[in-house]
């Protein structure tokens, strides 16, 4: 097998942490790097993200450049979670003739919240003869395609709900700021009622499996909520004193007929006494699974990126969803 030529749009964590997984794996190769950051530019890969080893791929701010030069079979968008931000940058990556995996939640199942987007998306793909996927952890997974997947040894489904308990403090700065920590309770729900603080995905994963299981959701609701620190609690890289926030209590719930059939529960906090992840499926057979270590959200996400390439490669042209997708798997390489 042929390696895959990969090129890198977004070296933030999640972009770094792709990048040491496909440095690290055979099968690929890594032809291009693009970030926008003047610290990065002009510095080799390997150095920018962290690895011992130069990469001999140097960090560059012009994308059209790097593509036209590189010739990359994808490139793997990390840059933002908004589809209508990055949407440009997306239109501008496929139109170069390029697949494109990205890790912008929006775009994972947009059906319901930014069908318009999707459909433009999906028109230059085709157009382009190349593929569009949106994944990570969650959405992309955990609260959606996995349970999607349990519900095939049902003979009947008729409520599936799904619990995600995060301990923040293994997670990235980033991750632990979007969650609100060490924020008073009155900044905390000012930055929730401008969107910077919450978990994207919710909307998207719940529109997911009420469309896998062929329900028509009459409204979905997504509520958010602080955790308050009882004592001071810290991670590597911020401290919380009592009294602050320490994370985020998010709840989704779709409603079917006016009762809730799909439900989505988030705690990331720091300080969490354990991490795990749960379905649980109504229905016949009931079916309840959990995970009790949990699925790290970034290596998780990082993970799915990269294990997603080969079968967006092997799928028609287009945009494609978790849902439409080639089952995933892990992908060795050559």
């Amino acid at each position: 097998m042929p390696s895959i030529r990969v090129a890198h749009v977004g070296l933030g964590p999640i972009g770094a942490a792709v990048v040491r997984q496909i440095a690290s794996r055979p099968g690929f190769v890594i032809v291009g790097a693009i970030d926008v950051d003047p610290a990065k530019v002009g510095k080799d890969l390997g150095a920018v993200v962290g690895v011992k080893k130069k990469l001999g791929v140097i960090v560059r701010d012009d994308a059209a450049a790097v593509l036209r030069r590189a010739r990359p079979h994808v490139v793997v968008h990390c840059t933002g979670s908004s589809l209508a931000v990055v949407q440009p940058q997306l239109d501008a990556l496929l139109k170069a003739r390029v697949n494109v995996v990205s890790t912008t939640e929006e775009l994972a199942y947009p059906g319901r919240t930014h069908k318009k987007a999707a459909v433009a998306l999906h028109a230059v793909a085709s157009k382009a003869r190349v593929g569009l996927l949106a994944t990570g952890v969650n959405p992309g997974f955990t609260m959606d395609a996995l349970p999607i997947m349990l519900t095939a040894v049902c003979e009947r489904v008729d409520r599936v709900a799904v619990q995600r308990v995060q301990d923040a403090r293994i997670r990235r700065l980033p991750f632990q700021q979007k969650i609100g920590a060490g924020l008073t309770v009155e900044q905390f729900r000012r930055k929730v009622k401008d969107g910077s603080v919450r978990h994207v995905g919710f909307t998207e994963s719940i529109t997911m499996i009420g469309d896998a299981l062929g329900w028509r959701l009459d409204r979905i609701t997504d509520t958010i909520e602080p955790k308050i620190a009882d004592e001071t609690v810290a991670s590597d890289l911020l401290a919380v004193d009592a009294g602050y926030v320490c994370g985020i209590i998010q709840d989704g719930v779709g409603y079917r007929r006016g009762k809730p059939v799909v439900t989505l529960h988030l705690e990331a906090y720091l300080g969490a006494p354990e991490s795990f992840d749960a379905i649980s499926i109504t229905g016949v057979p009931n079916i309840a699974t959990k995970c009790t270590t949990g699925f790290h959200g970034d290596i998780a996400t990082a993970s799915m990126v990269v294990n997603s390439i080969p079968k967006l490669l092997a799928a028609p042209p287009g945009f494609h969803t978790m849902r439409d997708l080639a089952l995933p798997s892990f992908f060795p390489g050559a």
